[in-house]
């Protein structure tokens, strides 16, 4: 059934009438809260059934303005497609916004929020929050699964489900497959950064399926002394690894284990970017469409399908990507619903994200209570593919800034001259910003300021790629506030078999306590 916006903005405040009880923060924690959110899990009915197919969707970096910008994205330019869009005239017949055009998760049975704070902080990282939500425990940035002195671990519920259920295990992800999201549901490590150990692990854990990005450091953090490499000790240990479409095409349930590299890796090895993603490449619903004909059989199977470059745009401030990227998650969350229709008593979806990146919003300063979201159409390369193809080649041929401007106008819809009313040509002070971006990314000048306001103002990233990002971001009506993780709360929202305990306010690490209630693991 659908639900109304103002239900989604105002999720927090209805859900919290739903809470059973509260505690008291334990002060020595440092958390400078005076309760704590409590589980509303009941303990499972025998009468109640478990579900036999899981599907775990995390949109990383995901919560709530990235769904929503993404929604009124889609209903500004009308796509009804895969969405379903609001009526567009008044009660009198006239023309009113049409509104938002509901991502199909956004209709799903139950709506809960999820807090997300670590131990030791209120803005967390991919490592702990996929730690809470996999394994029911809190811990450091950058820890995973493991407890704050790097000593215990923590079994993950993939773990448990294949140990006392005999059900089979599939982590997807658009980027690296030993990242720290998908690291999360298979590795115990104090780092997130032992990429290689975290690798071995992956080998170790004997789950059927992995697919997406490519590993990192394949063979170790040595360049010196190499290690073996992952791939060989993959195949050595009975898994089938493919890194082309048609081995992965040609892939089946009869092959067991399989590790399904994408063939045509991107920045940081991890698939493209669903904005430079063409017809030939496959996309996150291909492999979960995949990985349901290779794990499907009769004591069932879980499958997490990480969506990561949501959250790599948003560290970018790249509106346009982040949306495209948070469209193809539900391009595959789409795949879940379709076999779920086939297996209604059966199937569990649940689509949430680990931590809010950015501080992304829709509305700003410039455009007052205006959005004008269908000029983020005009941009058709994600800020990662700009960077690669055309910065550096203009670093290296010391290219006119007349002629950037002309890539720019062609790539993003930015120009310097048009109709009085358009809204994609420059100002002048946006040209000087975007002089002054490509003087210091191109011929690497001077600012003339300090390196904590530089910060501030490019982040990590190509400044000339920033300012393109943001000029066209607050032309369209959206804004980022950081280049690093929020401390927002994320949505959760399930459908199927036991959706309904999702609903509330609750903190994450009831993701797992719930799941693992109406799944009977220990």
């Amino acid at each position: 059934m659908k639900k109304l916006i103002a239900c989604l903005m105002a999720l927090s405040l209805l859900a919290m009438v739903g809470c059973n009880g509260s505690s008291t923060a334990d002060m020595t924690t440092g958390q400078n809260v005076a309760e704590k959110p409590t589980t509303t899990t009941a303990p499972p009915s025998v009468a109640v059934t478990a579900p036999k197919y899981v599907f775990l969707f995390i949109g990383d970096g995901m919560s709530y303005p990235q769904i929503q910008s993404t929604a009124d994205y889609l209903g500004a330019l009308n796509d009804t497609d895969y969405f379903q869009a609001q009526p567009s005239l008044d009660d009198n017949g006239g023309a009113i916004l049409d509104g938002p055009s509901y991502l199909n998760f956004m209709n799903f049975a139950a709506a809960g929020s999820a807090v997300t704070y670590d131990s030791n902080s209120f803005a967390p990282d991919s490592a702990s929050t996929a730690t809470s939500i996999s394994t029911g425990h809190k811990t450091y940035s950058g820890t995973i699964n493991m407890d704050e002195q790097g000593k215990e671990s923590y079994e993950t519920i993939t773990e448990k489900v294949h140990e006392q259920l005999g059900m089979k295990v599939g982590i997807i992800s658009s980027v690296n497959l030993n990242h720290a999201t998908p690291a999360a549901f298979y590795a115990h490590q104090a780092s997130r950064s032992s990429y290689y150990d975290i690798g071995l692990e992956l080998i170790d854990s004997g789950f059927e399926y992995f697919a997406g990005g490519g590993l990192l450091k394949p063979d170790g953090h040595d360049k010196e002394n190499p290690s073996e490499n992952l791939y060989t000790l993959s195949e050595q240990a009975g898994y089938k690894v493919t890194q082309t479409n048609q081995d992965a095409e040609a892939v089946s349930a009869s092959d067991g284990k399989v590790i399904l590299i994408d063939e045509h890796l991107a920045d940081g090895s991890a698939m493209a970017y669903e904005l430079d993603r063409t017809d030939e490449m496959w996309s996150l619903a291909d492999y979960v469409e995949k990985g349901i004909e290779v794990l499907d059989n009769d004591k069932g199977f879980f499958m997490m399908c990480e969506g990561g470059k949501i959250d790599w745009a948003c560290h970018a401030n790249d509106a346009a990507s982040t949306i495209h990227d948070t469209v193809a998650l539900a391009d595959a969350v789409q795949v879940a619903i379709d076999f779920a229709k086939e297996h209604a008593d059966e199937t569990l979806i649940l689509v949430t994200g680990d931590h809010e990146t950015g501080g992304m919003t829709i509305g700003f300063a410039g455009t007052d209570y205006d959005t004008y979201l269908t000029l983020l159409e005009k941009q058709t390369i994600s800020f990662a593919k700009y960077d690669a193809d055309y910065v550096e080649a203009y670093r290296e041929n010391g290219t006119s800034f007349s002629d950037v401007l002309k890539d720019i106008e062609t790539l993003f819809g930015l120009k310097t001259s048009g109709e009085e009313n358009d809204k994609l040509v420059l100002t002048a002070y946006e040209q000087a910003q975007l002089k002054t971006a490509y003087e210091k990314s191109i011929h690497e000048t001077e600012t003339g300021i300090d390196a904590q306001a530089e910060s501030v103002m490019y982040g990590s990233y190509e400044p000339l790629t920033v300012i393109i990002t943001h000029i066209l971001n607050n032309k369209s009506g959206i804004d980022f506030t950081s280049y690093s993780h929020t401390g927002l709360p994320v949505a959760v929202l399930a459908d199927g078999v036991q959706a309904e305990v999702f609903n509330g306010y609750y903190d994450n690490t009831d993701i797992y306590n719930k799941l693992a209630g109406m799944l009977h693991v220990q």
